[in-house]
């Protein structure tokens, strides 16, 4: 009976010492960094800032085989808006990728929702998007995109924010598409997105002399320098202008200027999270000007015990239970990133506050439980309220406004 309860004591010791174990983390000391040193560090990390200048864009952007102009930026963003682009003339690019104040885009959206749910499924299905339909994110803020005639997402996927995308290396949640265009190309011929062929997309633009006129304005020196290709309106360049506009869609904001030197521009509480941010790791995967974008890493890395139904009883005892999910949330649509390996795309973190929901499947509303998770089971650590908080802080500092580099530092309004 006595080596019993020994085990007993035992078990009961080693099982309160693997509960307690995550918390040993909450109260871990980082260095504190003055401004220059914390500046100089971010930037020693690849965090940089988005430029405020058209000359500066033109260093990071431009491409001899699709070089940037002013016009074709105006074409680009002339097709960006316009429903022609999709089979039935209903949803244009910045129907699902919103970066304006227009109305009827936002009803399309609206309309796409109600008409595919009861009103029961309404509750679950809209996640933040009627809210905050003026919040110029992006995206649709959908858990899954909607596209043509309502069709939604065969993976459940929802729709990646437009903006600070040129600056990434991988454009899908797979990571398998590399360039604007050809992730142009797959936006308007997809079934569940503008469902359109490129051939039937060319004749429908013909029908309109405008384009007929501006493509011919627009390419009229790089046709002559391409003798194999003499047509101005072709699907190859409706890709091309639309690419050098997503390229102008970068966005900047208080931390760009903290990073550029105004100490002031940001609070002590988002400090106090760039330097978690980049102690715990996340600056390792999230980097560069767009801060992410820049890999396809393995998510989650690490999975939890969950433990349940621990209250004190008289019966049997307690239920322990190892949870094994595949993702710390439900995965609805099945999806497991590039290949069924769970390696997806790292997702860009400017302007993350103000595209939720989070996730593949979008399975999460709240920036601070994305936060939560991200830190349990990709890095390790069970971060304590004040730290989440302080993260928080800092990706706020990464909210920003389209630049217009047409006029230079003017924002677009």
């Amino acid at each position: 009976m006595k080596s019993f309860l020994q085990v007993i004591i035992i078990a009961f010791i080693f099982i309160s010492f693997l509960l307690y174990l995550p918390n040993l983390t909450k109260e871990r000391n980082f260095k504190d960094y003055k401004d220059e040193q914390l500046r100089f560090t971010a930037k020693s990390k690849g965090l940089k800032a988005i430029p405020n200048s058209y000359e500066e864009l033109l260093k990071i952007s431009d491409d001899e085989n699709n070089p940037i102009n002013l016009k074709k930026i105006a074409l680009g963003k002339e097709l960006f808006f316009d429903t022609k682009l999709s089979l039935d003339d209903t949803i244009s690019c910045a129907t699902c990728h919103m970066i304006s104040k227009n109305s009827d885009d936002k009803k399309i959206i609206l309309n796409a929702i109600t008409s595919k749910k009861t009103p029961n499924d309404l509750k679950d299905a809209n996640n933040c998007v009627i809210c905050h339909l003026s919040d110029e994110s992006g995206t649709d803020r959908l858990s899954t995109s909607i596209g043509y005639k309502g069709a939604t997402n065969p993976h459940h996927l929802n729709t990646m924010t437009i903006l600070n995308s040129s600056l990434a290396k991988y454009l899908t949640w797979n990571g398998e598409i590399k360039t604007l265009e050809k992730q142009i190309s797959n936006s308007i011929q997809a079934p569940s997105k503008m469902n359109i062929k490129a051939d039937d997309l060319v004749k429908k633009l013909k029908n309109d002399k405008k384009y007929i006129s501006d493509f011919k304005e627009v390419f009229k020196d790089e046709i002559k320098e391409n003798k194999e290709n003499k047509d101005y309106l072709s699907f190859e360049n409706i890709q091309k202008a639309i690419a050098v506009y997503v390229k102008t869609l970068l966005t900047r904001s208080s931390f760009d200027e903290f990073l550029e030197g105004n100490n002031e521009a940001i609070s002590k509480d988002a400090k106090r999270g760039l330097v978690n941010f980049m102690n715990f790791g996340c600056s390792g995967c999230h980097t560069g000007m767009s801060v992410g974008g820049q890999s396809v890493q393995r998510f989650p890395l690490r999975h939890f015990a969950g433990i349940h139904d621990l209250r004190p009883n008289l019966g049997s005892p307690p239920d322990f239970k190892i949870i094994d999910e595949t993702f710390p949330f439900e995965n609805k649509g099945g999806y497991l990133g590039r290949s069924d390996t769970q390696f997806f795309r790292v997702p860009i973190l400017r302007n993350v506050t103000k595209t939720s929901p989070y996730f593949h499947n979008g399975a999460v509303d709240k920036i601070r439980e994305a936060v939560e998770i991200m830190g349990r089971h990709q890095v390790g650590l069970n971060l304590s309220d004040q730290q989440i908080d302080e993260i928080v802080e800092f990706l706020k500092t990464l909210e920003g406004n389209v630049v217009d580099y047409s006029k230079d530092t003017k924002v677009i309004k």
